[in-house]
């Protein structure tokens, strides 16, 4: 077990910008709108949007997940499930209604997972919220619904945990067949015993059973999912202290600044003074206002004595250490409770924690008894969000959720390095070594919550490529198969939700699946796109992706991607030979034609054509993907 921090303010060589953000961008400017923004798209297509059935709008979505035919997508109120054989008009097929925050998804064969970790969710899915400080009908924990019938979901079990599930990942272990697996991250205050026996929020050393500074593995059967259960608590945060961090931009200094001036409510958290958005305001205030008996308008004494109590509602549900206080005498704080994001790659026994403070790399051979390999801080980063491997398990990328998804981090004036991705390579010992930063290389407006959020690996072979959401930033699909010079490739991305104030809107999450890219849009539905071939992408690379054929995917859950071999997976790595100007011009119009000929034809005449491109190829100065080429050549020869 290895910790680096790498203090990317103090040392040159940890502050790598890769990107450098341009006015020129066709994404500046765009007129805002709520359903009629201005759009700008780039070597994608994008095939519909669709708006969420009427109790749905204006309500978050949030993320998720796929199986078969079917996009399942979280939101506030529950889960909306789409047909989207015909992309081009995608049909819902059930709205769920059951209310909990975040109802991030994930399904695995007839089951599908749903997380709750708000203080309103309730055990029978009702809309009444619940309003006890202690209550037997609040649910905080993992939903368990049985898709048999995907169009009536059936509620069959739930588990509930001491912080709530503001995330989970699902984990099938390739060793069992009986059970899966979630691992729960909870973010929320530690609920009181009260309501659920055995939760303690005292610091371990005081209590060993305390809830704080670890994750929650559940055990479910999948022949009788009521059997669900917590099987451990690993402690994977064990001996981290406090992260270093960065402090305000200038663009956040102007804001808050102006904001005390007009009398804007601003709380202090991690160190860092923050607007609160008005809508957060009146949510807040109306609560409030109603554990205290008032009734009717807020009236201006009603504002001055909900601002005193503030910082006492703050502390409750963000902790004591929220305002960034001081050290305590005896050494350090101490480092993150729990994990935002895990991301399971069971194929190679890894996962990859986002943990507030920390980049974790994790042992998941015993799904049960998963363990930290190495842990890396960057004072660049301020809230590590989400990861993912590359497709060989020898690069992993971290995001960072500065401003915790509802600020606008993408100003012209915000550092480059913070509220992006951060890109390592997996060294063989078992750690992991930084290599580079990328961020969206438009600059949005100070209407627009924007910042780095969840996405996916597209499989073109022979590549790795990202595809991302950025909130009201829109999507980007990142090249970074050289680790070193990441670049963006496409795009899609609107003018903000408001002209006049920051709305909470864009991109939650997007994931490629089954050759559609397909977006949940916070305030505007569900978007689907298509890549297009451009000089990034060949339609070759395209078509090979498409090859690539998934029965399910989770947002959290890492498949390995194989390539069946194709006239596409070669002419696919014969363009990237050209690309890469490894073979000549003349043996790639000659390998090319040779390919073309090769699948026309049988027996001996095909074995003679894909023997001579194999020739071709190795005149190539890339011997790697000339070996690539090779082993598709030899599988189409059979």
């Amino acid at each position: 077990m290895r910790t680096t921090v790498c203090l990317a303010l103090l040392f040159a060589f940890c502050a790598v910008p890769t990107t450098a953000q341009s006015l020129d961008d066709p994404r500046v400017g765009l007129g805002a709108g709520l359903f009629d923004a201005e759009e700008a798209i780039w070597n994608l297509s994008k095939l519909s949007t669709t708006l969420p059935p009427e109790a749905f709008v204006g309500v978050t979505n949030s993320d998720l997940a796929f199986k078969d035919k079917y996009a399942i997508q979280g939101n506030y109120n529950g889960v909306l499930i789409w047909d989207i054989s015909d992309p081009a008009t995608p049909v819902l097929v059930k709205d769920y209604l059951c209310p909990a925050s975040q109802s991030d998804v994930s399904v695995y064969e007839h089951l599908l997972f749903v997380s709750g970790e708000g203080f309103g969710g309730r055990l029978d899915c009702g809309t009444e919220g619940v309003e006890e400080q202690v209550s037997a009908d609040r649910l905080r924990g993992i939903r368990i619904f049985d898709i048999s019938d995907i169009t009536s979901p059936e509620y069959v079990a739930n588990v509930q945990t001491c912080r709530g599930s503001h995330t989970h990942s699902l984990l099938k272990d390739p060793e069992d067949d009986e059970n899966v697996y979630v691992y729960v991250s909870g973010s929320a205050p530690v609920r009181p015993a009260e309501e659920l026996p055995g939760c303690s929020d005292l610091a371990p050393d005081e209590d060993p059973e305390s809830a704080l500074f670890r994750i929650e593995v559940i055990k479910v059967p999948l022949g009788d999912p009521t059997q669900a259960a917590i099987v451990s608590s690993p402690r994977i945060f064990e001996d981290l202290v406090a992260a270093p961090s960065h402090g305000m931009s200038p663009a956040d200094i102007r804001e808050v600044e102006a904001a005390r001036a007009a009398g804007a409510f601003i709380i202090v958290h991690q160190g860092q003074s923050i607007v609160l958005p008005d809508q957060y305001v009146g949510h807040f205030m109306g609560q409030w206002m109603a554990q205290e008996g008032r009734e009717g308008d807020p009236t201006a004494a009603d504002s001055a004595d909900f601002r005193e109590a503030l910082t006492d509602m703050q502390t409750m549900m963000a902790g004591p250490d929220a305002d960034g206080g001081d050290e305590e005498d005896d050494g350090p704080a101490p480092g993150p409770t729990q994990c935002h994001d895990i991301t399971l790659y069971p194929e190679i026994g890894l996962a990859g924690g986002a943990c507030e403070g920390y980049g974790l790399l994790l042992d998941i051979r015993d799904p049960i008894n998963p363990y930290r390999l190495d842990a890396v801080a960057d004072s660049n980063f301020s809230y590590w969000h989400s990861a993912t491997f590359n497709n060989d398990g020898s690069k992993i990328l971290f995001t960072d959720e500065w401003g915790g998804g509802g600020g606008p981090k993408c100003r012209a004036d915000d550092p480059m390095e913070w509220g992006a991705n951060a890109l390592f390579n997996l060294e063989e010992d078992g750690t992991m070594a930084f290599r580079s930063y990328f961020k969206l290389p438009a600059p949005q407006t100070s209407q627009e919550n924007c910042v780095a959020h969840n996405g996916s690996l597209i499989p073109v072979p022979g590549r790795d490529l990202f595809v991302q959401s950025w909130y009201q930033g829109g999507i980007s699909v990142m090249d970074w198969t050289d680790i070193d010079a990441p670049k963006e490739i496409a795009y899609h991305d609107r003018g903000p939700v408001s002209a006049e104030q920051m709305q909470m809107g864009g991109s939650w999450s997007v994931y490629w699946y089954n050759g559609l890219i397909v977006s949940s849009e916070i305030a505007r539905g569900l978007d689907i796109f298509r890549l297009e071939p451009s000089a990034h992408l060949t339609a070759n690379e395209i078509l090979a992706s498409n090859t690539v054929v998934l029965d399910h995917l989770n947002a959290q859950g890492q498949p390995m991607y194989r390539w069946p071999s194709t006239f596409y997976l070669a002419h696919a790595y014969l363009d990237q030979l050209e690309r890469g100007g490894s073979l000549t011009a003349t043996a790639v119009v000659e390998a090319r034609a040779a390919l073309y000929q090769a699948n026309a034809s049988e027996g001996n005449d095909r074995l003679q054509m894909l023997n001579h491109v194999a020739t071709l190829a190795d005149t190539s100065q890339d011997t790697d993907k000339a070996a690539l080429l090779k082993e598709t050549l030899n599988a189409l020869a059979q």
